[in-house]
This record gives structure tokens, sequence and C-alpha cells, in this order.
């Protein structure tokens, strides 16, 4: 992935087939929105753990997604199941530090394969 400032905006360039691949999702419908973040009760707090779940839930979706990974390939590169991926992509599972690290891991691997 490369960047490119053009009237002090910024881009970024992928290579043609990765941008295929994006539209084609985009077009199916296959991705769809992100987990919504959990509203303030009357008193203005909000649930810590549904929270962090939830954030963690889109910072993971996000991820993959810029990446053009499916859950099952991104499990797979991360060594967990696909069916964990799914639980915390939608806040139903609280990930342990051990599995974070396996899913952080293996973005960043497809991220620097991707750059070289």
């Amino acid at each position: 992935m490369q960047t490119l400032t053009l009237d002090g905006r910024e881009y970024v360039i992928i290579a043609k087939s990765d941008w295929d691949r994006l539209a084609a999702r985009t077009r199916t419908g296959e991705e769809g929105p992100l987990q919504a973040l959990p509203k303030a009760d009357a008193d203005g707090t909000v649930d810590a753990i549904a929270y962090a779940r939830a954030s963690i839930a889109r910072d993971v979706i996000k991820e993959r997604r810029v990446l053009g990974l499916s859950q099952t390939e991104l499990a797979r590169l991360a060594g967990v199941r696909q069916e964990t991926i799914s639980r915390i992509e939608t806040g139903k599972q609280t990930v342990t530090r051990r599995i974070m690290a396996k899913i952080d891991k293996a973005l960043l691997k497809v991220k620097r394969r991707r750059v070289a």
C-alpha cells in the first residue's frame, strides 16, 4: 500500500485487484454495518464490558475488511476457529489477551506482506 497527497488530501493507492475485490463485496452486501456502541443509560454511564467488546469488535472488523480478509481467512491465519472471530466481531465474547495477540499478529503479517 502506498499513499499519495494531492491538494492537501491523502489518498491510498492499492492494487486494482484489491479494489475490485473490495468493490464487489460492497455491491453484494457481503459486509454489513459495524457493531453499534452501547448507549449510555439515564445516568450517562455505559457498561464498560459491553463498550469494550463493541469497540474491539469494530476494530477487528475494520482491519479485517481493509485487508480484504474473510472471517475464515483471518481465523486460519491467527490459528483460531472462525466461530471465535465471529463471536468477537458480534460482541458476544470478551476476547482474551492471548487470542487478541494472535489476531493482531495475523493482521500485521498480512499488512507487511502487502507493503513488501
